[in-house]
């Protein structure tokens, strides 16, 4: 098994070095025989020294002149020649215990891919209850969080990846693509529950209430208009860090 780890990054000098150093701390825990990994960190266009850190830590970096995530997520596939592909997001940590859970799912051979419940430290009330809410609903349907996307190379490329015309909500649209190609084949796609996947809660702590709730508002009321337009999607675009 060879296993390309993807994470996109824009201006992450402040998260990627710790995002990295969890990746390798979590392939060291899990290493076996006939296992081989490649980390690729996709520069998003950045400003900042995500890129030079980035190569410090030993990744192999992929610049992505257009800043969207589905692109950048895209443009690492592209290159990496694993026969899975494992997408995190840079301001997450990769747990040693949800790696090998993942592992674990690859080795049986039942699944084309699978996703991961996620946990936030220090999230106001409001946060916490629409965070509960995603976790029922990701588990229900089955479908991964943008923070990881763990699937087989082949079926990625089969669906077409990412789906660029979205600047948000493409790893709903890929687990849907997933859990088509896979049920053809006999393999399921999973969500993870057991070592969810610690991210980062700076978007509730960069956003007001408000800023955040006029954002759903315009995801709910115009879902397609909003989610094919970045200037519509300002928490993940505007670039607050």
């Amino acid at each position: 098994m060879h296993l390309s780890i993807i994470i996109p990054a824009f201006n992450e000098e402040r998260l990627i070095e710790h995002c990295l150093c969890s990746v390798s701390i979590a392939l060291a825990a899990n290493a076996r025989p006939n296992f081989s990994s490649e980390v690729i960190v996709v520069d998003n266009n950045s400003t900042d020294a995500t890129a030079d850190l980035a190569r410090q830590a030993g990744a192999q970096v992929v610049f992505e002149p257009v800043n969207q995530i589905g692109r950048a997520r895209n443009a690492g596939a592209a290159v990496a020649t694993g026969d899975w592909l494992l997408f995190v997001d840079a301001d997450s940590t990769l747990s040693p215990e949800l790696l090998g859970d993942i592992l674990r799912l690859i080795e049986g051979g039942k699944s084309v891919g699978c996703g991961s419940t996620i946990r936030m430290e220090g999230l106001p009330w409001w946060a916490d209850g629409g965070l509960r809410l995603w976790t029922r609903i990701s588990t229900l349907f089955r479908w991964a969080a943008g923070a990881l996307v763990v699937c087989r190379a082949d079926a990625f490329r089969d669906v077409g990846g990412f789906n660029q015309e979205l600047y948000a909500a493409d790893e709903i649209d890929l687990s849907e693509l997933l859990k088509k190609w896979g049920r053809k084949r006999g393999l399921d796609f999973v969500i993870l529950a057991r070592h969810p996947l610690e991210t980062s809660a700076r978007k509730v702590k960069l956003y007001s209430g408000p800023e955040m709730a006029a954002q759903m508002l315009r995801l709910m009321l115009h879902p397609r208009r909003a989610l094919q337009d970045r200037k519509q999607l300002s928490v993940w675009y505007d670039g607050r860090r």
